[in-house]
């Protein structure tokens, strides 16, 4: 979906996942300063929509997730994700319940994968699922705003701010009453800096949620069977998972920020060392500098120093070894 505020003054469009929303309106600094400020708002509107309706959609919900949300309360915001057979993260879903309707956003592009695997598990239960995409824009108010959201729209309010479900028709005329607008990579900087994965850049075809510290805000330990939970129960009893997420502090020097994918290794064996691990994400932080997530194998020792290609970067853990 091709934002409508991408016709704002000094909008640069965003290149790769984000696609379709603005990467920045030509402060990247002065938007991330104004949104840990509480001030502006995040143009989503490119994540996938879905919902949920039907009086079984709780209960049913429940049965394919990994987080508890047969008895979620109206209005109370949760995350969860869709596993694999054998535990690897297919899906991240952020959502909440208005009391009639289970709204939750993904990533975009995936919401037709989970619909389909949603539809094919309805079986007997009173539940429709729609792919509300295309009427319905996703936007975020920081923490500590004072914006109110109109009436009528769903709200999803976590510790990092408020996502609101916009009609994609309004998307125009609340811009221009709660701005200023401010681009993607502003959020991401600040995302990275709250140590919060993200599927598709903090994941791979293997990851299972231990590595990334889902295990608590998005996985339930205590609930019933869904798919993927023989994994998560004899890794948190039995075992450790194989990887782990760091944050990284990079070299201010640098130039250019090492993308995704970029091989980590340990400094004191160079660039030519055996691969420890790989960028996830990165980005240029109003106060931090160039810093960024990365998935390093679990037994790398915590204080080593480490280069990601040929930058030079120090550690701080996100998830135990």
């Amino acid at each position: 979906m091709k934002s409508p505020l991408l016709s704002l003054p000094g909008a640069v469009p965003a290149e790769g996942r984000d696609e379709g929303v603005a990467a920045h309106y030509g402060d990247l600094f002065r938007e991330q300063r104004a949104l840990a400020d509480g001030s502006g708002f995040v143009d989503l509107s490119h994540r996938g929509v879905v919902t949920v309706t039907g009086d079984d959609r709780l209960a049913w919900l429940h049965l394919l997730l990994t987080q508890h949300v047969s008895d979620l309360a109206p209005n109370q915001a949760t995350e969860s994700l869709i596993l694999s057979a054998n535990g690897h993260i297919e899906h991240a879903l952020y959502l909440v319940d208005d009391g009639t309707t289970v709204w939750m956003h993904v990533e975009p592009g995936t919401q037709g994968d989970l619909i389909a695997y949603l539809e094919s598990m309805k079986f007997f239960y009173r539940v429709e699922v729609a792919d509300r995409t295309e009427d319905i824009a996703v936007v975020h108010l920081p923490a500590g705003s004072i914006a109110e959201a109109p009436d009528g729209v769903a709200v999803r309010e976590t510790a990092h701010g408020r996502d609101l479900f916009l009609p994609r028709a309004g998307l125009e005329a609340f811009a221009e009453a709660h701005g200023p607008a401010v681009g993607i990579l502003a959020y991401e900087a600040l995302r990275i800096e709250a140590h919060r994965p993200r599927v598709g850049f903090e994941t791979d075809h293997r990851t299972i949620p231990h590595e990334l510290g889902w295990i608590g805000t998005a996985v339930h330990l205590q609930k019933g069977c869904y798919r993927g939970q023989e994994t998560v129960a004899r890794v948190h009893n039995l075992g450790k998972p194989p990887r782990r997420l760091v944050f990284l502090h990079l070299d201010g020097s640098e130039v250019h920020l090492p993308g995704h994918g970029t091989p980590v290794r340990l400094a004191a064996d160079g660039e030519e060392g055996r691969q420890l691990g790989f960028i996830t994400t990165s980005a240029r932080h109003h106060e931090l500098g160039p810093i960024a997530l990365a998935l390093v194998k679990r037994n790398v020792a915590v204080d080593a120093e480490l280069i990601a290609g040929d930058t030079a970067a120090a550690q701080e853990t996100v998830v135990e070894p």
